[in-house]
């Protein structure tokens, strides 16, 4: 069993359902605290999502919790989520235990089979309590699933091992905050309900006056205190677990004028790594759309077919679709096609998947002289490499692996294929194994430039285009102000000293 020592000061935080804020609002208190000397790290014992990030020491970790390590100014490491769920079809999960591959859980599974996850995630807590002095963790889903509450080490039974004082926010844009806070409270058992030690509020408009008396009533029948309530920032949003935001990303300087770049993005329904198309979204100019309709695919100025988690099973959607029509017919006429990890995965002549989906050999798209061959080891990197003579870094996670066919007879090949980091473009067709390439400013616009021209398009970079990397840090300060501003940081500091006590 893992020891329940633990050194560093702790808070849980908790919410009312999925995509409440619990994220965001951890990254800001990351942020937050650091700025005052704190040497802080966040935690997450388990994370359900196909958002992934690879670590420098070549582990693999949710998007969410390398953004809050960020957000800490400390190195990503794979105990700050050391369980990471990847769903792969509605009846299989792929598992992923301290950055690396560990099997998966079917469906039925998923309650019970949960013992070694568990220890591994207590282990992985108490190491980080040992090694800072504040760990913010953040629970997933809701604490009042009372269904799973037997198997949960998420969160009241993360709390309950190493007595972590639990925030729990809601999200009030929702409507029924005031049901859904107390709602949670109330179906705790009360060796749970005793660690909840504050409420808040997040994504406020309008006048707080009007809202405390709903406050003071929760506080006077659940005795736990409100500790701020955040307003609705509206320029601040942050890699995700499992929802697709870049078409929220700002377009800074762009007018009415401007001449647009039209990106269409294929919504698989096993999608992953969605944030490489974060830095695309915030390119003035450019118009970013995920989408399932064909005609919209057929009318972009580019068309991109990111990662997926179910390379073969998203193949075969795209052809119930008539997407793999227009794939076709883009690439036979010379219009711009991008496909990332998976997606590229799918342009290869076979794919031979005895791992993923256990469909043995399928044909592929037969754009690029590739087969693609899945392995039960998972590929993790953080390559670096050139294009055009521009630097290139990106980060790599997949199972298969897209290996050059000498012979092949595909007409749909068009050209002479040339190498396009860890890839390979012929033509209009563009296929990369790399996530995270469009965070590179310089590339992304220089290779955006190229679609552009292929398009007839007019669009150019715009002068004042934001630089990704400071256009991130800039809403990471932005929410940690919000933090200082609207949050009683002091009162989450005296209850963090109360954790393992």
């Amino acid at each position: 069993m893992p020891s329940d020592s633990a050194s560093a000061a702790g808070l849980l935080i908790a919410g009312t359902s999925s995509d409440a804020g619990k994220s965001i609002i951890t990254a800001g208190l990351c942020r937050a605290f650091a700025r005052r000397g704190v040497r802080v790290a966040p935690f997450k014992a388990q994370n359900m999502s196909n958002n992934s990030m690879v670590c420098a020491g070549g582990g693999e970790i949710g998007r969410a919790q390398y953004l809050q390590a960020q957000a800490a100014g400390v190195i990503p490491t794979t105990a700050m989520n050391p369980v990471l769920i990847k769903p792969g079809t509605d009846r299989r999960a792929f598992v992923v235990v301290r950055g690396q591959a560990a099997g998966t859980l079917e469906a039925g599974e998923y309650a019970t089979e949960r013992r070694q996850l568990a220890d591994a995630a207590f282990e992985a807590y108490a190491e980080l309590a040992g090694e800072y002095e504040l760990v913010i963790c953040e629970g997933a889903g809701s604490p009042a699933e009372i269904n799973l509450r037997a198997h949960d080490f998420i969160n009241m039974g993360l709390a309950r091992r190493f007595n972590l004082p639990t925030i729990v926010i809601g999200d009030i844009d929702r409507g029924g905050i005031l049901a859904s806070l107390y709602g949670t409270w109330a179906l705790l058992e009360a060796e749970d309900r005793a660690l909840i030690q504050g409420f808040l509020i997040n994504k406020f408009r309008g006048d707080e006056r009007v809202l405390a008396p709903g406050l003071d009533m929760i506080t006077e029948r659940t005795g736990v205190p409100f500790l701020g309530t955040i307003p609705w920032l509206e320029q601040v949003w942050l890699d995700s677990e499992d929802t697709l935001q870049p078409a929220r990303w700002t377009r800074l300087g762009i007018g009415k004028s401007m001449e647009s770049l039209r990106i269409a993005v294929v919504r698989l329904p096993r999608i992953s790594n969605a944030t490489d198309l974060d830095a695309l979204a915030s390119e003035p100019g450019v118009e970013l759309l995920f989408t399932v309709d064909p005609l919209v695919c057929e009318a972009a100025d580019l068309l991109i077919l990111p990662g997926s988690r179910s390379t073969v099973g998203d193949l075969q959607w795209l052809r119930e679709r008539g997407i793999a029509d227009v794939v076709a017919r883009r690439a036979a006429s010379g219009r711009s096609i991008l496909g990332i990890c998976g997606g590229y995965q799918m342009f290869a002549l076979e794919i031979t998947d005895d791992v993923e989906s256990e469909s043995g050999s399928v044909k592929g798209l037969g754009l690029l002289p590739t087969q693609v061959e899945f392995d039960t080891s998972k590929t993790l990197g953080r390559p670096t490499g050139q294009w055009e003579g521009i630097d290139v870094e990106g980060y790599t996670i997949h199972h298969g692996t897209p290996r050059y066919a000498l012979k092949h007879t595909s007409a749909l090949v068009q050209q002479e294929s040339l190498p396009f980091l860890d890839g390979l473009t012929s033509g209009s067709v563009w296929g990369t194994m790399w996530h995270g390439i469009f965070e590179n400013d310089e590339f992304r616009r220089a290779w955006l430039s190229q679609i552009a021209r292929n398009a007839h398009s007019a669009w150019q970079p715009h002068a004042d285009s934001p630089n990704f990397h400071d256009h991130r840090e800039r809403m990471l300060n932005t929410l940690a102000d919000a933090m200082e501003a609207h949050v009683d940081l002091e009162a989450l500091t005296l209850l963090a000293k109360r954790a393992g006590n």
